[in-house]
């Protein structure tokens, strides 16, 4: 039996997340199997078992460290942005985050594929949200009341996923398109955070 000294064995552990977080991004849980995240984390699949009972654990432990990096992001004090409405839209229905799902958050990669999934995973998604929505919610106008200012967060984040997903599914067909879904989006939205 070859054993795996604790250091090697949290590297490993790590490079199986990385890589199956960015390649579910970009591929969908259904879409990518588990020789592959392993493969391509330079490990084999009976490594990936010694870490996770299941792909269904991997999954949902990889969409929960790529929500942790993607807040870390979004949130980040080194960020070089606005905390404000303006600023995380700037970001969030920016160019790069559509042509990049590898590297975006993975609630917009993954909102329609996680309902098809299990709890454990739902629940990672819905922390994630309510978690974009507290963000939101905290750089909105104090003068809006605070039951509507947590409905226009909500709306806000809903929006903003819904508008990434729509922005990737046509870009390959119709660019200007894709641009047009995000920035028309980015408009609606700011407004309406504004309309109080």
């Amino acid at each position: 039996m070859v054993y795996v000294k604790r250091e090697q064995s949290d590297e490993n552990r790590e490079a199986l997340l990385a890589t199956a977080s960015r390649l579910f991004r970009e591929r969908g849980i259904d879409g990518v199997g588990v020789a592959e995240i392993a493969r391509e984390a330079g490990l084999t699949h009976g490594a990936l078992y010694a870490h996770f009972r299941s792909k269904g654990d991997l999954a949902t432990e990889a969409f929960s460290q790529g929500l942790a990096r993607s807040r870390e992001a979004f949130r980040g004090k080194s960020a070089r942005r606005e905390h404000s409405v303006l600023g995380y839209l700037d970001y969030l229905l920016s160019p790069q985050r559509c042509d990049e799902p590898g590297v975006s958050c993975p609630m917009t990669a993954s909102a329609s594929e996680i309902g098809r999934h299990g709890k454990d995973i739902s629940a990672q998604f819905a922390k994630g949200f309510q978690d974009k929505a507290s963000a939101f919610e905290a750089v909105l106008d104090d003068a809006i009341p605070e039951a509507e200012r947590h409905r226009l967060a909500m709306t806000i984040v809903a929006a903003e996923i819904g508008a990434m997903a729509a922005a990737r599914a046509v870009a390959k067909s119709d660019p200007s398109l894709s641009d047009e879904i995000s920035k028309a989006v980015h408009a609606v939205l700011v407004k309406a955070s504004k309309g109080h």
